[in-house]
């Protein structure tokens, strides 16, 4: 799992963000194989999901499998990569949507991620399964996520520097932040009482609070 070139210029991943709509959630479009494991990992776990049942739903022979992925690993390392570098195309489109403006940049990077923990509540929660990965497959996917995690304590950094926000403690916030907004994924049902965008519109006003955002 290679993570891309980040560019300042484009964004994160080296796309051009201003060509990114951050709230379109189309499907995904994953080959039948990951398609398949998305499915499979979401119902029983990594451990749960032999390759033996992963060839089987797909419909192919698992010598088959093995010829477009090298183990069950590498498929779920496949899912976690494209899901981390999407959050992050769509967090940073998002920001620059909002301008100069700390407080608009700060909401929208919520709003996206609180879209993503929602459209795609199934791959974002396969974060939880990282452990299960190699020490060198979740180094990469740890630097990769790193990279928006410090997009976020950026963002909270400039409100404070701005005068708009007031935490005492600017990590320790992000932290809480980014626990609150991921754990969405877990509990998120796109059938329910509650679409997408009114989970967002929800959780941006908790994050502002928690960042004791002072603009009316």
């Amino acid at each position: 799992m290679t993570p891309q070139p980040e560019n300042p210029e484009t964004g994160a991943t080296g796309t051009d963000v201003q060509s990114v709509d951050w709230r379109d959630f189309q499907p995904l479009g994953l080959d039948p194989i990951l398609e398949h494991a998305l499915e499979a990992f979401g119902e029983n776990g990594f451990h749960g999901t032999t390759v033996r049942d992963l060839a089987r739903r797909v419909g192919v022979t698992v010598p088959a499998l093995y010829y477009h992925y090298e183990n069950k690993e590498a498929v779920l390392v496949t899912l976690l990569d494209a899901a981390v570098l999407d959050l992050i195309d769509r967090v940073s489109a998002a920001v620059a949507d909002g301008g100069d403006d700390p407080v608009a940049r700060f909401e929208n990077a919520v709003e996206a991620i609180v879209l993503s923990m929602t459209h795609r509540a199934r791959r974002a929660a396969l974060d939880s399964e990282v452990r299960h990965i190699s020490p060198e497959n979740r180094r990469t996917y740890a630097a990769t996520r790193k990279r928006f995690e410090l997009m976020m304590l950026d963002l909270v950094r400039d409100g404070v520097e701005r005068g708009v926000f007031h935490v005492d403690d600017t990590e320790e916030t992000v932290r809480a932040l980014l626990g609150m907004v991921q754990s969405i994924s877990r509990w998120y049902q796109i059938d329910g009482p509650l679409t997408p965008a009114q989970v967002a519109e929800r959780y941006i006003a908790i994050a502002l609070r928690v960042v004791g955002c002072t603009r009316p």
